[in-house]
């Protein structure tokens, strides 16, 4: 048996995972243009209050809108304290929400919160003291990673980017895709929040639902999912008016709070029965923050194995950090290594030792990537 669950960009932790990551980006980018480095800073804390509103086909309105508290430490850019940081953390926030949520107005329907205030004297001359050597780990921590992904894990992923970029402007961001797989047989459930102001009745809600329900059919059987049953927005009961209509595509509208770190994991899925760590890596500084930094370099620790090693079938690493020590130097390193049939650990030891210390030297070199979103972390 197999569970694999994943969030789209417009479910409400997601949004929070997302802003609290393009604040951190948002950060270092201007810490970098006024000081020529990046300044101590972790914003991982962000809270999504929901708001109410009155969704109805054809369109209705925003009773109250959503709130979203972005809450954490960051070094102040003037001495003369924190009011640049706000306008930066809101100006910032409206601007990922225009880009990728269509239906909500990302200056009527939300009301941003920046809570910002400089970090500990610690943890602040921790980070300064990784300017100009190897950073030193901020946190003691750990980061787990796996490879490769299953086939059920791989539909999960791209059955939601297909809805995402299936171009249906009635289909909003808030996508939820739970999928269980027991023996060969696949069962979806796929929860979409229907935009009300795209439909004009029923009959078309309905013909929706039909058209996310085929295309997870058809991406199931090019998974070789032949025997896939699918539910699509499966709480709905339209005898009793009761349907997962929207005004803005999210259930941030008035359904469900959100929070970074309760979504995807830097897999991009939430796997239970895969290593997972609870922490949440979005928002966190990429320079000596090992609770973001030590999540990537397991999964890609993982993924170089398997890549690179024909013997190794599948690879988990783990990777605990002390605090203090440098990044490139965990406290523990471990690999587990599934290999084929016939092949022999000490064959593959040393290669497998190698790649672990090729990654680990490479993290410091990695930060730009960061800084430029080109990691995913949910």
């Amino acid at each position: 048996m197999e569970v694999v669950e994943r969030k789209g960009c417009g479910h409400p932790d997601s949004i929070c995972d997302a802003l609290a990551e393009n604040l951190s980006r948002d950060l270092c980018r201007r810490y970098q243009a006024a000081f020529g480095l990046i300044l101590h800073h972790n914003v991982d804390k962000a809270l999504l209050c929901a708001g109410r509103a009155s969704p109805a086909f054809g369109g209705d309105r925003i009773a109250e809108p959503i709130d979203i508290y972005l809450a954490g430490r960051a070094a102040a850019l003037q001495k003369n304290g924190g009011a640049e940081l706000k306008e930066l953390a809101v100006e910032g926030a409206r601007r990922w929400l225009r880009e990728h949520l269509h239906a909500l107005d990302a200056e009527r329907h939300v009301r941003i919160h920046p809570v910002l205030r400089p970090g500990s004297a610690e943890l602040q001359g921790l980070f300064e003291g990784s300017a100009a050597a190897i950073p030193r780990a901020n946190d003691t921590s750990i980061g787990v990673g796996y490879a490769p992904l299953s086939p059920l894990e791989q539909l999960v992923l791209d059955l939601e980017r297909a809805l995402q970029d299936a171009g249906r402007p009635a289909w909003g961001e808030d996508v939820k895709i739970m999928a269980v797989r027991t023996g060969q047989d696949v069962t979806l459930t796929i929860s979409c929040a229907l935009i009300g102001g795209e439909l004009r009745n029923l009959d078309a809600y309905l013909a929706e639902k039909a058209a996310i329900a085929d295309l997870a059919a058809a991406s199931a059987a090019e998974r070789g999912f032949r025997a896939c049953r699918v539910a699509v927005n499966a709480a709905d009961q339209p005898e009793a008016g009761l349907l997962y209509l929207t005004v803005t595509g999210t259930s941030a509208e008035s359904g469900d709070d959100g929070q970074v770190g309760r979504g995807n994991r830097v897999s991009g899925l939430i796997t239970p029965g895969r290593p997972m760590s609870l922490e949440a890596a979005a928002g966190k500084n990429p320079v000596t923050h090992v609770g973001k930094i030590y999540n990537v370099a397991a999964q890609e620790i993982a993924r170089s194995v398997v890549a690179e090693l024909a013997p190794v079938r599948r690879a988990e690493c783990l990777l605990v950090s002390q605090i203090g020590a440098p990044i490139t130097e965990p406290a523990v390193a471990e690999l587990r290594c599934e290999l084929g049939r016939g092949e022999a650990l000490r064959d593959v030891r040393g290669s497998i030792e190698a790649i672990v210390a090729r990654e680990l030297a490479a993290l410091p070199g990695r930060l730009e990537d960061f800084v430029h979103g080109r990691v995913a972390l949910f």
